[in-house]
């Protein structure tokens, strides 16, 4: 077993920008504060860069308000950036803006052909598979364009229906190991994760879903101590972030950075 969908060496970050207060939000529970935002980003990039990865923080854009969840334009698979199409209109611009970054430090960067939009919150990925949700921000066009890119490069594609409560698929699901996934009841419901071990998030912490593997340690966001205990109590090293900002303009740990492993580099 290979492990690298957890196991990188880098990883990609964006400064939240000022206009993060412009950032869309499917509840409006307030504008997150930029200074508070770019506080938890910090801590985010350290923990990160604890974890084993060198990760390099580009400048904020204030042209595009939600650019700091640098996840959503693009996927990584084995060192190769594949350039996606945000469902979001507001978003439509964040991929032509991240490629040169993109073509500095990955090995070889892609774009999704033109029938639809995928969002990179709608994608997880084992080893060998990548699961891909329909949402409000990816459709069935996105994902027939993304097919044929990932199965180059060694995956198997499956789509899942996302309950249409749900924002995106990882908002409600991570992939804890090769064979293990975190997932919030109602979605675990679904049966999407057939195959897997599910280990559920605890009642009412929902949000504690969108956690990252990055190397050994699980981040999860803080604030949820049933499921960060019935994580360590299944055997992997949880440390909590805040990420009370993201979570007023919809985002959370996985969409802050783009993690990856370059040819060669695969731990």
């Amino acid at each position: 077993m290979t492990d690298h969908s957890f196991r990188f060496t880098h990883a990609l970050c964006r400064s939240p920008a000022r206009s993060v207060t412009d950032g869309l939000r499917a509840v409006d529970m307030g504008a997150p504060d930029p200074d508070l935002f770019l506080a938890e980003h910090a801590a985010y990039v350290a923990a990160l860069r604890a974890a084993g990865a060198e990760v390099t923080v580009l400048p904020a854009q204030e042209a595009f308000p939600d650019s700091c969840f640098i996840e959503d334009p693009a996927l990584c698979l084995k060192g190769v950036a594949i350039l996606l199409r945000p469902g979001a209109p507001s978003r439509l611009g964040e991929a032509a803006a991240l490629r040169p970054d993109l073509e500095r430090h990955l090995s070889a960067v892609v774009e999704l052909p033109p029938g639809g939009f995928v969002d990179g919150g709608d994608i997880l990925c084992s080893d060998d598979e990548v699961m891909v949700g329909l949402s409000a921000r990816t459709d069935a066009g996105g994902v027939a364009a993304l097919r044929p890119l990932v199965e180059e490069l060694g995956y198997r594609l499956r789509l899942v229906d996302t309950p249409p409560e749900i924002l995106h698929f990882k908002t409600e699901s991570s992939l804890l190991d090769a064979e293990t996934v975190l997932a919030t009841p109602r979605l675990a419901a679904t049966g999407c994760f057939a195959g897997y071990r599910v280990i559920e998030t605890a009642e009412g912490e929902d949000a504690a879903a969108n956690a990252i593997r990055f190397n050994d340690p699980v981040m999860l966001s803080k604030g949820h101590p049933r499921t960060a205990a019935r994580l360590t109590a299944a055997g992997f090293d949880v440390v909590e972030l805040p990420t009370t900002q993201a979570a007023l303009v919809d985002g959370g740990l996985s969409c802050l950075s783009l993690r990856y492993s370059l040819p060669g580099e695969e731990q």
